[in-house]
């Protein structure tokens, strides 16, 4: 692709009717299809469809096969699609969907089989009135810290699904996200997308045409001429065909903190149609990376993360096959495995001139937490609720993007590492690695010298709009055994507070394993019925 400094001149006839430069108008063009991309348009498309100043188009090529990983989101999905107009029985039904309620990290601590703690999605019970957490201490040796703040922990070991059939869709008993298949997401979301008015062109951009200011004027296609706009958003995928190569802006390597920057990822079959489906991604530590396993009603996704440098091809598929209790022949006869290489970092801007990079093209780190999908859906969301009308707006929105997203992608490095930091394994140089003191970034590094007094909380995390708020932070310490060496006080009178809400917990957890079905159950039922609309 090649980039040039002359106008554009032949536009596409759908964007030719009206010209960018009208007073209010904006012509968007996404670059690239994908989960990214199409969920991208799609919720532009919903939130200005009554603007008749906005037009919408994706352009994608024909032969770039999507990475297709990306099968975890966070309850923050469930609004994104009911904004963009998908009901919830269509979205599970045609997506392969199952319920996530948050994830189970196995042998993260320490390599003992036992090992095992939960990052539910639900608040810690009463977290508006007091931390619960720091009346939690004095139980610690009965009860692990999840399980005596939430109910869901036992919802998820129980394998039971997050609702009843009778709650409408997106409402629930407890907080959850999907599990899902992305090839099939894309597919539901480009239908959907197209039927909210954005124009699909399927073709190849072989060269970049710009304004003399620097901002992009049109792409140039192989087979439609050139397809001219106001704002471009590059959800290209990891190249970065607009923010990395025509921009040349550089992407901010993060493996001096977080070493992985590979995955060995297959599809594995039920036994039969009636195996439980997990309600959370178990997310199992190895001796050189971890494994990430979820459910989908027809197969399971697994895959194992690991660093290049520790692990070969050949040793990463020994360690799946060592998962999946198969000898490394029957693996490699049974399964295509994908080996997926990545560079974890992130842009040093990802908004340039009228350039906004989205999805991969902004950055990847590994899947861990799965955030992929959720920075996408915060992209979409800030473009769309602060489009720039004029290139004074532009200049602002853009400024605002970065800062925005600089602080999350640094916060996405940060809480990951802290999985890392706090675990006790010894068993290879990949965990001590990953220990190591130089990796830990500062923020960290400061935060961690707090919580030897004080639990994490609100005043460690200032942003009004929190990746991980302050809970986040305290079910990963304390499920991993990194307690205060000292602790102020309780607050006079919260005492008789704590314990309703300890006993609140163990009455709703009795309550829910009571009135809930399996997680399969429970997709099998929609399949038949379909959910209560709102």
């Amino acid at each position: 692709m090649q980039a040039t400094d002359s106008p554009a001149t032949d536009t596409l006839s759908s964007t030719a009717n009206r010209p960018s430069s009208a007073a209010g108008a904006v012509n968007i063009v996404v670059l690239g299809g994908g989960s990214a991309g199409w969920l991208t348009a799609a919720l532009l498309a919903a939130d200005h469809q009554a603007d008749p100043l906005v037009t919408i188009s994706l352009i994608e090529s024909a032969s770039l096969p999507a990475i297709g990983v990306g099968e975890g989101t966070w309850p923050s999905m469930r609004a994104t699609l009911a904004r963009i107009g998908i009901s919830e029985t269509e979205f599970i039904l045609s997506c392969d969907a199952s319920f996530k309620q948050g994830s189970v990290f196995r042998q993260w601590r320490t390599a003992s089989a036992q090992d095992c703690y939960y990052h539910p999605f639900t608040a810690p019970v009463a977290a508006n009135e007091l931390d619960i957490a720091e009346h939690w201490f004095g139980y610690q040796e009965h009860v692990e810290f999840a399980a005596a703040v939430s109910s869901q922990p036992a919802v998820i070991a129980a394998g039971l699904a997050p609702k009843r059939i009778s709650t409408p869709e997106y409402a629930f008993l407890q907080n959850y996200g999907y599990h899902l298949d992305a090839a099939k997401f894309v597919d539901l979301l480009s239908q959907h997308a197209k039927r909210l008015g954005v124009q699909h062109i399927v073709d190849d951009v072989v060269a970049v045409q710009s304004h003399a200011d620097g901002r992009i004027a049109a792409l140039q296609t192989a087979q439609h001429g050139n397809l001219s706009g106001d704002l471009f958003v590059d959800c290209s995928g990891l190249p970065g065909l607009l923010i990395g190569q025509h921009y040349q802006t550089p992407l901010l390597s993060v493996q001096h903190c977080l070493l992985n920057d590979s995955a060995l990822a297959v599809q594995v079959a039920y036994d039969n149609q009636h195996t439980p489906i997990a309600s959370a991604t178990l997310a199992t530590a190895q001796t050189q990376g971890w494994v990430w396993d979820i459910g989908l009603p027809s197969r399971r996704g697994i895959g194992f993360v690991h660093h290049s440098g520790h692990t070969n091809e050949q040793q990463a598929r020994a360690t799946l096959a060592q998962y999946l209790q198969l000898t490394e022949q029957q693996f490699n006869a049974r399964y295509q495995a994908r080996l997926i290489r990545f560079t974890p970092g992130y842009r040093q801007q990802f908004w340039r001139h009228n350039c906004v990079a989205v999805g991969m093209a902004a950055g990847f780190i590994e899947p861990l937490e799965a955030s992929a999908l959720v920075m996408v859906e915060l992209s979409a969301k800030f473009i769309s609720e602060q489009l720039p009308r004029n290139p004074a707006q532009l200049a602002i929105v853009a400024e605002r993007f970065n800062q925005t997203f600089r602080y999350r992608w640094q916060q996405i490095v940060e809480f990951l590492k802290l999985h890392y930091v706090l675990s006790n394994r010894h068993d290879s140089d990949y965990w001590l690695a990953q220990r190591a003191e130089s990796s830990i970034p500062s923020s960290l590094q400061e935060k961690l010298m707090m919580w030897h007094q004080f639990v994490p909380s609100r005043y460690d995390l200032p942003q009004a709009e929190e990746l991980f708020p302050a809970a986040s932070y305290q079910y990963i310490l304390y499920g991993m055994r990194h307690l205060p060496a000292s602790r102020p006080p309780l607050k006079a009178g919260s005492g008789l507070r704590a314990q309703q809400a300890f006993t609140e917990v163990q009455q709703k957890t009795q309550q829910l394993r009571a009135g809930l079905v399996s997680n399969r159950e429970l997709l099998n039922q929609i399949k038949a019925h379909g959910l209560q609309k709102i």
